[in-house]
């Protein structure tokens, strides 16, 4: 037992000599770095099923060009909810920011849809884009020059598919009359909308709030403010932007602490919710600062809206708290009338003084995206908390989350990374790690062996998913391998590329082998000496059956401990260190299974098969032509 512990302690320094708390790593993407998650449920069994879908970033603003090497960390994610990685879409779009990465429901099918923010040389003024279930891009929709760049905060793809909704920002010089200063003039940035065609990205409808919101209904200046040089005065700060079926648009202002309903006949507005003293409703609450409004339902005189309340911003707080709301209007009754139906209170009474979003779900849950930290939300419907996360490092920020259900299907094959490790002849192992960077429905692993590139494949053993990384040890040298991907049904999804394996420096790594340096052995030929049978069957494909089948967690924890430790080991040359530690793991390992009467699995031949504020982030450099 002194051993054991001695053991255990000596592996959990190692980890803690390689570890970071902040990103996850990866030996099938060694490029690839995520952000990683901290998870408290309240009732997990209440949450609703589904991925969450995020988009991590460091700075709002696209980051300068650096000569320095940098992992891929930021763009969009997709995380299952143990806050396991499922799909990082960083090297697909080369660490550039990514903005409102959801799903969307386009041709009858389902499909992802995401902002692709402009580059810092202005050489790319942004895209929207949406992407099949391959995670192919499907369409790249831009927005015409002249309503600037593609605006971070939203593409909102609408029920019928065939257009989007955008919000976009342009700047004039005014004069300062509005505010009793005629003399003077400032620019301005206004905020619009327009909804574009899918298809050919033609701009069907645009609408800007010079024409329609005055400047005094700003909250963010005051006739005393200096005037200012372009783009200007952000006045209102528009950040959401959603049609009903009548063909009208609610749109969010969050400088003007008003949401808004536009006739889409006419562009006038037909109603404000909020605002100073210029609300068209009488209403049991206030907001401010908000985020997201979106419709739930509408339909003639009645509308229920979502919301997400920041109720501050980055100088003022109005409440003490953020939260979401679900809000009844009535425009049939004089006054009109608007009044909370939910209230989602977060969770720890913070303020999102910046960004985010709600969601409800299907089953009447709300998700909640507060932003900073990543941190996010998801409540009952009578708005008790079942779980909340946020990421591990507070240098992440996330503008929107969301929560959905999909299957992705990679038209890339698995990714496979194999290596051999031992001290002689006769404890050699392949150690062999696997990923599938966005396939959704893997049950388990295959794993094949060859004498050579070109032999016919054996088989090894199994594995289940247990992690985006999945590891699986083979006893033995494995010169060439191979992986399938297996769905719960039994068919396989996918195929990797053939794999040669990886070997050490031998004589640095301490090797003692007696007959010169290690040679690969011929698993067809261990299947023939071992009476080994012709046909695979997995008898219980959802525990690992790494060599015999019946190894459990504990084993698979100790085949990996002494992975890990070796490898730390070899790295450093520790000869007498590696002796040791491999007398005292086979001790252990050997007493384990005698007792669990571990036998040698059969191998089977198979056939062959910012520096501005965040709120400021749009006052961008002038984009190139």
């Amino acid at each position: 037992m002194f051993w054991q512990g001695l053991l255990l302690l000596l592996a959990q320094n190692v980890v803690a000599w390689h570890s970071d708390d902040d990103l996850m790593s990866f030996v099938t993407l060694p490029d690839a770095r995520a952000v990683k998650f901290n998870l408290n449920y309240e009732h997990r069994d209440r949450v609703s099923p589904g991925y969450w879908f995020v988009s991590p970033y460091l700075h709002i603003a696209p980051d300068e060009a650096t000569s320095l090497y940098e992992q891929y960390q930021i763009g969009p994610h997709i995380y299952d909810q143990d806050g396991r990685l499922v799909w990082t879409g960083a090297p697909m779009f080369d660490n550039r920011n990514v903005f409102d990465f959801k799903t969307i429901a386009l041709n009858n099918e389902t499909y992802i849809s995401l902002i692709l923010q402009y580059n810092r040389d202005g050489s790319e003024r942004g895209y929207g884009m949406i992407l099949d279930q391959n995670y192919q891009v499907y369409r790249k929709i831009p927005l015409r020059k002249d309503l600037g760049v593609f605006d971070i905060h939203e593409f909102n793809v609408l029920d019928n598919g065939q257009s989007a909704v955008v919000t976009n920002y342009l700047s004039e010089e005014i004069t300062l009359e509005a505010f009793g200063r005629p003399m003077e003039k400032t620019w301005l940035e206004y905020g619009g909308f327009a909804e574009l065609d899918i298809n050919t990205a033609d701009v069907l409808y645009h609408w800007n709030s010079f024409a329609e919101v005055p400047l005094v209904e700003t909250v963010h200046y005051s006739p005393s403010s200096r005037v200012e040089g372009a783009p200007g005065w952000d006045y209102v700060h528009i950040n959401a932007v959603d049609k009903n079926d009548n063909g009208d648009y609610l749109i969010s202002m969050r400088f003007t602490n008003t949401i808004y309903l536009v006739s889409g006949q006419t562009g006038t507005i037909v109603w404000r919710l909020g605002g100073q003293g210029n609300s068209d409703f009488a209403q049991d609450f206030v907001f401010s600062k908000q985020h997201d409004a979106k419709f739930v339902e509408s339909s003639g005189t009645r509308h229920v809206i979502s919301f997400l309340n920041n109720a501050s911003d980055e100088e003022f707080a109005e409440e003490e708290t953020s939260s979401a709301l679900i809000v009844e209007l009535e425009t049939g009754t004089n006054p009109m009338t608007a009044r909370v139906l939910n209230r989602y209170i977060r969770p720890d009474k913070g303020l999102t003084r910046l960004r985010g979003n709600s969601q409800l779900l299907a089953n009447k849950n709300m998700f909640v995206c507060w932003s900073q930290g990543g941190y996010i939300s998801e409540f009952s419907p009578e708005g008790q908390v079942l779980m909340s996360a946020s990421f591990t490092s507070d240098r992440y920020s996330n503008y929107r989350a969301y929560k959905s259900e999909f299957i992705g299907r990679p038209t890339t094959p698995p990714d496979l990374v194999a290596s051999v490790f031992g001290s002689d002849e006769t404890n050699l192992v392949t150690r062999v790690h696997v990923s599938w960077n966005g396939a959704t429905d893997v049950a388990y692993y295959n794993f094949y062996a060859r004498a050579s590139e070109f032999d016919t494949p054996v088989f090894i053993g199994n594995v289940s998913k247990y992690d985006f990384e999945t590891m699986f040890i083979a006893s033995g040298y494995m010169d060439w391998v191979s992986v399938e991907a297996v769905h719960n049904d039994g068919h396989v999804m996918g195929t990797s590329k053939v794999h040669r394996t990886k070997v050490p420096d031998w004589e640095a790594a301490g090797y003692l082998g007696q007959s010169g340096l290690p040679r690969p052995q011929d698993p067809s030929g261990l299947s023939s000496a071992q009476g080994g049978s012709s046909s695979k069957k997995l008898s219980n494909p959802s525990r690992l059956s790494s060599l015999d089948g019946t190894a459990d967690a504990e084993v698979r924890k100790a085949i990996q401990m002494l992975s890990s430790s070796y490898t730390t080991v070899r790295s450093i040359g520790g000869l007498f260190a590696l002796i040791l530690l491999l007398a005292v793991m086979s001790g252990i390992m050997a007493s384990y299974l005698l007792i669990r009467g571990w036998r040698v699995r059969l191998y089977h031949r198979v056939p062959t098969e910012e520096r501005l504020s965040e709120e400021g982030e749009h006052l961008r450099p002038e984009m190139t032509e």
